[in-house]
């Protein structure tokens, strides 16, 4: 009997913070990896732990046509802006990530007739009127506002993978990335977790917009990527929900994070961003009753392999 060959990933933004815990999940599943990024966003920091020969590095911008030699088995699409820094400073890149990139990372899958996972966000919910949100809910998202480029991309870009399933019968899965944390996550990327901890290893002010009371819910990155292997695994074509239903406000993060660090690190408050969401938590129902699958990581002990990791990193940078 022949031998089965190897499944063949391409992961969109493989140098970003969850592309690059993607590969290494998928490796240790036996995939070969080819990792797209043109490390806009992502950096070979996050890569350079990889010794592998079924690890495959391009720097490729997918707002350009993608060309992947030899057969191809899944793409896993996880390219974009991602932190309010990133898609504030680029917001026409924002756009033509969510709109030209997923149109060309599908169409690589149409190519090689590879199944298409879409990574979408929580943020197509924007300042959500329900709560918790549940895949049925289609959002209240103010379309001209400051955040508007990232939250309409993402939506735009389901949009253009149901289409894709519908008309032409792509094998495509949709996630929703609620707030997801753990190492290699950039320290100034503007995001709750990183900016808490870098200011808290540096004894500084812990800087929380608006009161505080303003709740997310906080996945650990290993839980994430589990989520994102067993729907692309699935056969199930909607959207959903991947995230930890654990709620917290981001008060009580920031003094998590302090008494974890034992900083000395006083909070402080600042005007709280356009649009920012008052309220953001998953419904799992669908992922739990789906694919087995919820979140195991507790926060605090998620936040202690984080801490751990940015000790070092900042040592390096």
């Amino acid at each position: 009997m022949s031998k089965e060959r190897q499944k063949v990933s391409v992961i969109t933004g493989a140098a970003g913070f969850i592309g690059s815990h993607l590969s290494d999940y998928l490796l240790q599943k036996g995939h070969r990896v080819i990792g797209l990024d043109n490390l806009n966003t992502g950096t070979q920091l996050n890569l350079k732990h990889i010794d592998s020969e079924d690890y495959v590095y391009m720097n490729v911008d997918i707002t350009s046509f993608i060309e992947v030699d030899g057969p191809v088995d899944y793409v896993y699409h996880m390219a974009c802006p991602a932190s309010p820094i990133d898609y504030l400073q680029m917001p026409l890149h924002t756009l033509k990530v969510g709109a030209v990139g997923t149109r060309n990372a599908i169409g690589l899958a149409k190519w090689k007739r590879a199944r298409f996972l879409m990574a979408s966000t929580s943020e197509v919910y924007g300042d959500p009127e329900i709560h918790p949100q549940t895949e049925d809910y289609w959002g209240n998202v103010n379309p001209i506002g400051p955040r508007s480029v990232y939250d309409e991309a993402k939506r735009y870009a389901e949009t253009t993978t149901m289409a894709y399933h519908r008309q032409q019968g792509i094998d495509t899965r949709i996630i929703r990335i609620f707030n997801t944390y753990g190492p290699r996550m950039r320290p100034f990327d503007g995001r709750a977790v990183p900016t808490f901890i870098r200011q808290a290893l540096e004894d500084k002010h812990l800087t929380v917009f608006g009161d505080g009371s303003q709740t997310r819910s906080f996945c650990y990155v290993s839980d994430l990527v589990e989520g994102i292997f067993r729907v692309m695994m699935s056969d199930y074509h909607m959207p959903v929900n991947l995230g930890n239903p654990a709620e917290y406000t981001i008060g009580q993060l920031a003094e998590l994070i302090i008494e974890i660090t034992g900083s000395k690190s006083d909070i402080i408050y600042q005007a709280l961003p356009v649009d920012d969401p008052r309220r953001r938590r998953p419904d799992i129902s669908l992922a739990k009753k789906l694919f087995d699958w919820e979140p195991t990581v507790p926060a605090e002990d998620g936040l202690k392999k984080t801490i751990d990791w940015f000790k070092g990193y900042l040592k390096e940078i």
